[in-house]
């Protein structure tokens, strides 16, 4: 496998920098396995594609506004910092920039004072490893100060209706630094119709880390395995899970990071069962999927491990196929774009 394969030619115009006005009035491309047809239609018209019976399973993590901006203390230059992840109580795995510049000792001052981080040590890739200071509560410091970690493809600054679009309807897990933007399409009307018709809703939790944007390199396509990011499967969602594959009934996942979370239990435990822990499993073409039989996704960025995944499931040729569509129609990609339904 050569990632040269899995590059495309995105027109700059075709990504999307702002959320429609109503979710689910995003274009859908629904793509047939088995018959190798596209139809278009609209992410309203989901349930038309669906059966009663059907399990989706989303993703209900929550963006933090895990982008911090502050000042050296010492010289009073600009530093912003994104959260990656929390190592152990008030320390933090962040990106600096500029990181060069940070150093073990360097403290870092945000707001008025009420915030401050001390660099304790330098890893990879721009990270860096920082101890917080403060009085009080540290996720209501960092909802007070903090930005919305818009994808690096947005070319504008955050703005306040961002902390609200820039999530999906069924967050409720904080920790994410990008969202689950599958399920950003959906609204209380489409879930309700869903639930009329018989279809079965359940979430896991993955909080989704800033690697979901980096293009892949070809020697890290040879690693089989992706920066890890913490999960969840509540006892509810695995039983259900469960129920749905021993009755022979459709499990579909909303978003790429659904279909790693369930995908990377089954293949570590032989079943789905209530978990938690840390997922790095890199799905990629001949990956033999056991627990999905469904996908919604968006449209994602060439050479990337999601779309690796997306050509996984719906074969290289397909997603191909499916691509040359969606650009040709001028669909709206990436985190605030349209759609694809693949059964």
């Amino acid at each position: 496998m050569r990632i040269e394969e899995f590059d495309y030619h995105l027109p700059r115009e075709l990504i999307a920098q702002f959320p429609l006005a109503e979710r689910d009035r995003s274009r859908m491309l629904v793509l047939s396995r088995e018959k190798g047809e596209i139809i278009h239609s609209y992410f309203y018209h989901l349930p038309s594609f669906l059966r009663a019976g059907d399990l989706i399973v989303v993703n209900d993590t929550r963006v933090i506004p895990a982008r911090l901006i502050g000042r050296r203390r010492k010289t009073g230059s600009k530093v912003e910092l994104l959260l990656l992840r929390e190592k152990e109580r008030n320390q933090w795995i962040v990106l600096g920039k500029p990181g060069k510049r940070l150093k073990p000792g360097d403290e870092i001052v945000f707001g008025e004072g009420e915030l401050i981080a001390k660099v304790v040590a330098s890893g990879e890739r721009g990270e860096r490893e920082v101890i917080f200071s403060y009085s009080g509560d540290l996720y209501s410091i960092i909802e007070k100060i903090g930005h919305t970690p818009l994808p690096p493809y947005i070319k504008r600054d955050d703005l306040p209706e961002d902390r609200e679009r820039y999530q999906t309807l069924f967050a409720s897990s904080p920790g994410a630094v990008a969202a689950p933007t599958a399920g950003l399409h959906f609204t209380k009307g489409v879930v309700n119709k869903l639930i009329e018709m018989g279809v079965e809703l359940a979430s896991i939790t993955l909080h989704i880390g800033p690697g979901t944007f980096r293009p892949l390199t070809e020697e890290e396509t040879k690693k089989g395995e992706l920066p890890p990011e913490y999960y969840r499967i509540s006892p509810e969602t695995a039983e259900k899970v469960k129920r749905a594959l021993s009755q022979g009934r459709r499990v579909i996942a909303v978003g790429t990071s659904t279909v790693r979370t369930l995908e990377g239990v089954f293949k570590e435990r032989g079943e789905i069962v209530p978990s938690s822990g840390w997922c790095s499993l890199f799905i990629r073409p001949g990956f033999r999927f056991e627990v999905i039989s469904g996908l919604l996704t968006n449209f994602h960025m060439p050479r990337s491990s999601l779309l690796l995944l997306v050509a996984a499931f719906a074969g290289g040729e397909l997603t191909k196929k499916a691509y040359e569509e969606a650009v040709a129609n001028k669909y709206r990609f990436l985190s605030y774009g349209d759609c694809m339904l693949i059964l």
